[in-house]
């Protein structure tokens, strides 16, 4: 495992007054040296932030240099001006890299409904374009200026050789709240240097997504502004990766170990929460089938509230199953909890139930596995449990 940045790219963060407190950062900025391919993977909610739809006009390409990202205000709901108001910090990050408008990319995140800063957003802009580097520190800050109720920031990393050598993937991410899966859930900005056609980037980066970002969820609720960017500059040598090739399986591989451990850290940074919870669910005939049953198992307020109690209530756990909507046989049903059988064959089976409890307790960890009857294919889920804290949180927080 390796965390670094990745050869031809520089990254900074910076606070530009969009929040209050001067120890929070807001304003972060990625950039590659040289022309990068660029794609992304966006939310499918009907009602969208600004900056999606400028990345959504502007990916794929291969000639991206820069992603400016303001924490603090989402710039969505915001029509006209919003638009405009997405283009211009766009244009302000690429003037700042010395590329062309339509080689940035822009994220946003906090707040609906209001408009950007525009004058802390150029200031931001400016300063970190001072700061840019490659030092552990700098990709820290880039990760902090991201960052809105989440209590730490997201980064991963590995290093993966290849036939021509060494290549780095980094991410940030954040993500805490307003979590439910219908793409990204969240904002993330993955970087590498090694060389990647645009489809062949693509197809990585949907598959990628598809078994992680797409496999979380804290509240159900799919945001505004979600977005997964992936930039591939080729900086650490050699041709594009080719489609097939034992090369791309390896950088694949590892890209998805990238993107399992950011969406794995936004689901345990679920607001409020105190426990991560894996959902795995196997023995059905397709995954589409076991992905339905386990994200509805995740989102269901009595499951997690039990999970928060340490209460290894499994009648919560098999209700949840049984109203997915996919036909299974009940009586085939099997569940364990912390690796302990609670029910069994459609039946419960006895158990040392404080042991269970005990177990919750003293990790944050919680692992659910239920199988069912009807074939070979599983699904692996993320959520986090549901605490006072969160209903505090989002009382607390405006949208």
């Amino acid at each position: 495992m390796s965390i670094r940045v990745p050869e031809g790219f520089l990254v900074a963060g910076v606070h530009s007054r969009i929040k209050r407190d001067p120890q929070k950062l807001d304003l972060s900025l990625v950039m590659s040296e040289r022309d990068a391919t660029g794609v992304g993977v966006f939310t499918q909610n009907l009602v969208v932030g600004a900056p999606v739809v400028v990345n959504r006009r502007r990916t794929p390409s291969p000639r991206i240099r820069c992603v400016v990202i303001n924490s603090g205000v989402a710039n969505a709901c915001t029509g006209e001006r919003g638009l405009r108001d997405a283009e211009q910090m766009a244009r302000l990050a690429a003037a700042a890299c010395a590329a062309e408008e339509d080689q940035a990319l822009v994220l946003s995140t906090g707040v609906i409904g209001e408009f950007l800063p525009m004058e802390k957003i150029e200031q931001g802009i400016m300063a970190a374009a001072v700061k840019l580097g490659r030092s552990a520190a700098a990709l820290t800050s880039a990760a902090r200026g991201m960052m809105t109720t989440d209590q730490g920031h997201k980064v991963a990393g590995r290093t993966v050789r290849l036939s021509g050598g060494e290549v780095q993937i980094t991410g940030i991410a954040k993500g805490a709240g307003m979590i439910g899966p219908n793409m990204a859930t969240m904002l993330a900005v993955l970087m590498t240097d090694a060389a990647l056609e645009p489809d062949v980037a693509q197809a990585a980066l949907r598959a990628a997504a598809d078994e992680s970002f797409n496999c979380i969820s804290v509240d159900g609720h799919t945001s505004t502004s979600d977005t997964v960017l992936l930039l591939a500059n080729g900086a650490a040598g050699g041709g594009p990766l080719a489609a097939g090739s034992d090369d791309l399986d390896r950088f694949l591989a590892a890209l998805m170990e990238v993107c399992v451990e950011l969406a794995k850290a936004v689901a345990a940074d679920g607001e409020g929460a105190s426990h991560l919870i894996t959902i795995e669910v196997g023995g059905c005939a397709d995954r589409a089938s076991a992905l339905q049953i386990a994200r509805t198992i995740a989102n269901s307020p009595l499951v997690k509230t039990a999970v928060t109690g340490c209460d290894p209530n499994w009648g919560r756990i098999i209700s949840a199953a049984g109203y997915a909507g996919v036909p299974f046989d009940p009586a085939a049903m099997n569940l364990r909890l912390n690796g302990t059988l609670l029910y069994e064959d459609g039946a419960p089976v006895e158990f040392d139930a404080e042991a269970v409890s005990r177990s919750m307790r003293e990790s944050r960890d919680t692992l659910v596995e239920l199988s069912l009857g009807e074939g070979k294919a599983a699904a692996r889920f993320w959520t986090s449990d549901l605490t006072a804290e969160y209903i505090r949180i989002n009382a607390d927080y405006h949208t």
